[in-house]
C-alpha cells in the first residue's frame, strides 16, 4: 500500500479534474484571443471557471487573474503594488515564516530601497496582533501575512489583522498568501479586509502549473509580465485554459463538501499527534486544535535526521517531507522552526506529515507503525 502524508508539498488529482483538463487539451483546445468559434468556446470556458471560483470568495469575477501558481501570484501582489504605490511610502510589514516566493520578494524589494518589518511570532507560530499595530506607520504600503504556515500549520488571525491595518492606515494595502489556507478553511476577502490573496491549484486536487491571484477592483497595482495584454493588461500571455477549467473544476469539488472534509482531516490530525507524541523523544511544534490547519502537523524526532527518516519511511512506501518541499533540496536551516524558537539540534530533525481528502485512519495507522518501529532503530545507528 502507497501512503502520500506529503499534501502540502502537491495532491493528487480528482479524476473529475484530470478528466477536464484532458478534455480541454483534446478537444476544446483553442486560443481564447482567436476570434473563431474555437476561441469563443474557449474563452466561455474561462468565464464560467471565473465565476465558478469568484463565488467560493465571495467576490467579483473581474477581480480574479489567473497565474502559473502561488509563486507567481505572491510575486504580482508584492512586486506590483510595490510599485505602483511607492510614492506613498516605502514601508512594508511582513513576517519571517513566509513562503520564499513572499520572502524572496521581500529581499528583492529591500534592494530596491524598500524598508521591511519583520514580525516576531510567538512559540506556537502565530503573529502578535499587538506587533501589527505598532508596526504599521503613514508610510506602510502593505502588509503581506500568510493564513497558514506551510510548514507548521499554524493559523494567523486573518481577520483581526485586516481590521488593525486599516484602522491604523486604511492606504495600507493587505496581502494574503492563501495557498495552504483556501480550501482548509472560510476566506472571506471583503468582510476580512483583504486586498490581494494568493491561491495555488495543486495545493486543492487541481493542476499544478496554475493559480490565480484576487485583487480588489480598489487597489492599485501594476502588472509584472507584459506582453498581448491578456487578462485586461494585468497578466499578459495566453491563458492556460486546461489549468483554470481544471483549477475551477477541483475549487468547486474542495467547496462542495468542505466542512464535512475538514472536520475530519481534523479528526485524522488530532488522533495522529495524540499517538505520534507518545513516541519518546517526538514533539509537535505549532498551535494545536482549530488554530492550526487541518491537514499540517510538524514533528520534530530528537536525535534522527529528517532525511533519515524520510528515506527510511520511503522504503515502506510512506511519502512525507524534511520540511517544505519547496525548499527541501536545499540543506538550509528552516526560518519558521528558527522564528518559533526551535532548539538548534531539532531544526535538522523535523519532518512534515500533511493529510487530504483522500487520507484514511488505516493509513495514518501504518505510518505510526512505522514511525515506533523506525525511530528507536534509526537513533540507535546514528548515535554509533
Amino acid at each position: 500500500m502507497e501512503i502520500y502524508l506529503d499534501n502540502s508539498a502537491t495532491t493528487k488529482c480528482f479524476d473529475e479534474v484530470a478528466q477536464a483538463v484532458a478534455q480541454m487539451m483534446t478537444e476544446d483546445y483553442g486560443n481564447p484571443s482567436s476570434m473563431h468559434m474555437k476561441g469563443v468556446k474557449a474563452e466561455q470556458y474561462l468565464k464560467q471557471a471565473t465565476e465558478v471560483i469568484a463565488k467560493t470568495l465571495k467576490v467579483n469575477e473581474k477581480e480574479i487573474f489567473y497565474t502559473s501558481g502561488g509563486t507567481e501570484s505572491d510575486n504580482m501582489a508584492i512586486i506590483g503594488t510595490a510599485m505602483a504605490n511607492c510614492r506613498g511610502g516605502k514601508h512594508i510589514v511582513t513576517t519571517p515564516m513566509e513562503h520564499p516566493a513572499v520572502g524572496q520578494c521581500m529581499k528583492y524589494l529591500e534592494k530596491e530601497g524598500f524598508e521591511i518589518t519583520y514580525l516576531q511570532p510567538d512559540a506556537s507560530g502565530c503573529i502578535r496582533l499587538e506587533d501589527l499595530e505598532k508596526s504599521i506607520r503613514p508610510d506602510t504600503i502593505l502588509v503581506s501575512i500568510m493564513a497558514v504556515n506551510n510548514e507548521i500549520g499554524t493559523i494567523q488571525p486573518i481577520e483581526q489583522a485586516g481590521d488593525i491595518i486599516k484602522r491604523k492606515n486604511a492606504n495600507t494595502l493587505f496581502h494574503v498568501d492563501a495557498v495552504q489556507g483556501y480550501g482548509k478553511m472560510e476566506i472571506y476577502p471583503r468582510r476580512w479586509k483583504i486586498d490581494l490573496l494568493s491561491v495555488s491549484g495543486h495545493k486543492i486536487h487541481g493542476p499544478k502549473g496554475v493559480g490565480f491571484l484576487y485583487v480588489n477592483e480598489k487597489v492599485k497595482i501594476k502588472p509584472i509580465i507584459l506582453g498581448g495584454g491578456q487578462q485586461r493588461g494585468m497578466r499578459s500571455g495566453t491563458e492556460n485554459v486546461p489549468g483554470v477549467v481544471g483549477l475551477a473544476k477541483a475549487a468547486e469539488m474542495v467547496y462542495a463538501n468542505m466542512e464535512c472534509d475538514i472536520n475530519k482531516m481534523y479528526c485524522l490530525r488530532d488522533y495522529f499527534i495524540g499517538q505520534v507524541s507518545k513516541i519518546d523523544g517526538v514533539s509537535v511544534n505549532g498551535a494545536q486544535g482549530r488554530k492550526a490547519a487541518p491537514h499540517v502537523v510538524s514533528v520534530s524526532v530528537e536525535g534522527v535526521r529528517a532525511e533519515v527518516l524520510l528515506h527510511a519511511l520511503e522504503d515502506k512506501n510512506i511519502y512525507i517531507s524534511a520540511g517544505s518541499a519547496c525548499s527541501s533540496h536545499k540543506p538550509v536551516p528552516s526560518a519558521t522552526l528558527q522564528a518559533i524558537g526551535l532548539p538548534k539540534e531539532l531544526l535538522g530533525s523535523t519532518v512534515r506529515f500533511s493529510f487530504s481528502v483522500f487520507t484514511t485512519k488505516e493509513e495514518i495507522d501504518c505510518a505510526l507503525n512505522a514511525l515506533r518501529e523506525l525511530i528507536p532503530m534509526l537513533r540507535k545507528f546514528q548515535r554509533r
